[in-house]
Order: structure tokens, then sequence, then C-alpha cells
């Protein structure tokens, strides 16, 4: 695959450096599946400020800690062939979407399904702020919707472009010792 020029996600993904390793681990359907859990653990040590004060930092540095560590602490899978893998590999293959473009229906629906994470945050922020239950709830809904749904997309785009490069096409085995 050739080097990836730099986008926004890329960028991200860069802050928690996700290696060749990291992101074959956080292939694992495991990894993708708990990390749903990240977002409502956060909402849930920001909220209990009021009940714990300053003490809900302690709640705050276990889920980013929960965030960081999910794609390192499982184990490569013994098969991608599956939906999970292939939106792992999907956001691998947006990442670099610079160097080697995906087709044109892909390449704004990402975008428009990030944009609802964003509006999903800004109701989740107001919502701790407030303490505001609805708005919260709200929001974290819309965010993990959004990234479902933005995981779906990844498939899509993987599936696509899975054949324009052999690395992309490696990523897809079955069996394989973990």
């Amino acid at each position: 695959m050739a080097k990836m020029q730099q986008t926004a996600e890329s960028l991200i993904a860069r802050l928690f450096r996700m290696s060749e390793e990291t992101w074959a681990r956080h292939a694992n359907p495991w990894s993708v599946y708990t990390r749903t859990t990240a977002l409502p653990l956060l909402t849930l040590a920001i909220w209990s400020r009021q009940w714990f004060n300053w003490w809900c930092l302690v709640g705050v540095g276990a889920a980013l800690v929960w965030i960081w560590f999910n794609p390192r602490i499982f184990r490569r899978p013994h098969a991608t062939d599956n939906w999970a893998s292939k939106g792992v590999f999907g956001e691998r293959v947006w990442l670099a979407r610079k160097t080697l473009p995906v087709p044109d229906h892909h390449r704004v629906m990402p975008h428009i399904l990030s944009a609802g994470s964003g509006i999903g945050l800004l109701f989740l922020v107001w919502g701790l702020w407030r303490l505001e239950l609805w708005a919260a709830l709200a929001g974290n809904v819309v965010v993990i919707a959004s990234k479902l749904w933005f995981l779906d997309r990844m498939v899509w785009i993987y599936e696509d472009m899975k054949d324009a490069d052999a690395t992309y096409k490696s990523w897809v085995y079955r069996d394989r010792d973990g």
C-alpha cells in the first residue's frame, strides 16, 4: 500500500498510535463491539460529577484508558471474513483515500455520518454540562448510531476496494492463527 497522505482521520489514527499490529488486533470483532461501550462509560463518568465531585475524574481516566487500550487488548482474530473486521478494514481504506481514491459513490456519505456524530456530540456535551438526561442519552444514541452506520459504510467501501491493492486483499483471511 502506498504511503498515506494526511486527513483528519489519519491524524487521529496517528495520535492513537495505530500500528499494523494494533490495526490487526482491532479487526477482532470483540474489539469492534466492545468499543461501543466507550462513549456510554465516558458519559457516565462525567455525569457522576454530581455524586462524586472531583473523584469523577477517576472514572473519566478509566474510560479514557479503555478507549486507548481497546484496540490493543484483543488478539488478532482467527478469521476476518466478518462484518466487524471488514468495517475496520474499510476505515483503513478510508484513511488512505488521498493516496488511493475511493469510488465516487463513497465520497460523501462518510462525511454526512461524521457530521451526524458531531451533532450528537453537541447534544451529549450540552446534556452533560446541564445535567439534562434526555440530551445526554439522545447524544449517545445519535453518536453511536452514526458510528455504526459509518462502520457499515466502511464495510461497503472495503468490499468495493479490496481488489484495488494487494495489501487490502490480504487483510481478509479465515482460520489463521490469531
